[in-house]
């Protein structure tokens, strides 16, 4: 089923797990994170950023998964990426996204409040949940710029501040990941994110999951984390399963490799995460055939877990 993102992830921030927000490109990649979630019982949100919206629209995408979501009662949500112009925001509720981000965290303090705060008057009309970000999360290539300028981390009572004025429902913090590959060693501000979780009241949320490591990214969730997002992870594991295959595949096929490197590779970070079993407990039987096949064993469907 269809859902936002206010009640999945105030449920993860309650009983400390993390719901994973995998960016989609195209249908192999969003097959994938829905089988991902289904496959591992966890509730989903399938990201589209902007940037993306040149290799498939937010209209397509708000379609397909509109199909998949009538299909089964695992939550699923449907979030803008990184929205950068107010259009984007409308454009994607009008295409049935369930939530949006808006990134005005490049823009100065006061300025951000004033985006952010028009875009959640628009979003709550249309039970849409709405993210922002505070400091800056950049980009991997510049990491060593990011650890050293603390200017570009998000300050704890600023964000209460920032929460309260703005009545977002969830906050992206900047507490040292960076989207893309790193260029240096991760390492994050943990005493930064545990002053930020004491502040504010809404869920958090980390950019930058991809190569973070599994052991940082843990213990993120163990201080406050409540949803991660990925992205690039999964489309390196999608390159180099097609690279590596040793069959001589049709350009079609390439697809079916790259669905399911990018399908372990998700259900590696939902296990990290602790989000394996978290579906709710009167999740019914599902079957996978709806989101299409590769092998008869796959099409059996699965029992889901009552952990919730």
């Amino acid at each position: 089923m269809l859902v936002n993102t206010k009640e999945m992830l105030q449920k993860a921030s309650d009983l400390k797990y993390c719901i994973i927000q995998p960016n989609v490109w195209d249908l192999q990649s969003l097959r994938a994170i829905l089988r991902s979630s289904l496959e591992t019982s966890c509730p989903i949100i399938v990201g589209l950023a902007e940037v993306h919206f040149r290799f498939i629209t937010p209209e397509e995408v708000g379609e397909l998964v509109k199909y998949y979501a009538s299909k089964t009662d695992m939550p699923i949500a449907l979030q803008l990426d990184h929205g950068m112009t107010f259009d984007a925001v409308v454009r994607s509720i009008r295409a049935g996204f369930t939530a949006v981000m808006i990134d005005a965290s490049s823009l100065p303090y006061e300025e951000n409040i004033r985006v952010t705060s028009e875009v959640v008057r628009v979003a709550k009309t249309c039970n849409v949940t709405v993210e922002a970000e505070l400091g800056h999360v950049g980009s991997g290539q510049n990491y060593q710029e990011i650890v050293i300028n603390q200017s570009l981390l998000t300050d704890p009572l600023q964000a209460r501040e920032f929460v309260e004025r703005t009545q977002i429902d969830s906050l992206a913090v900047a507490v040292g990941t960076a989207h893309g590959e790193y260029n240096g060693t991760p390492k994050l501000e943990f005493q930064r994110l545990a002053d930020i979780k004491k502040e504010v009241d809404v869920p958090l949320v980390l950019h930058g999951g991809s190569g973070t490591g599994k052991e940082l990214l843990a213990k993120a969730v163990t201080t406050g984390i409540s949803k991660l997002n990925v992205g690039t992870d999964l489309m390196k594991a999608a390159r180099r399963a097609i690279h590596e295959s040793t069959a001589n595949l049709q350009y079609a096929e390439e697809g079916i490799v790259a669905e399911k490197a990018i399908r372990e590779c998700l259900k590696g970070y939902i296990d990290c995460c602790g989000g394996i079993g978290k579906a709710p407990a009167d999740l019914k039987y599902v079957d996978l055939s709806m989101i299409g096949e590769s092998s008869q064993e796959d099409l059996t469907g699965i029992a889901c877990s009552d952990n919730a």
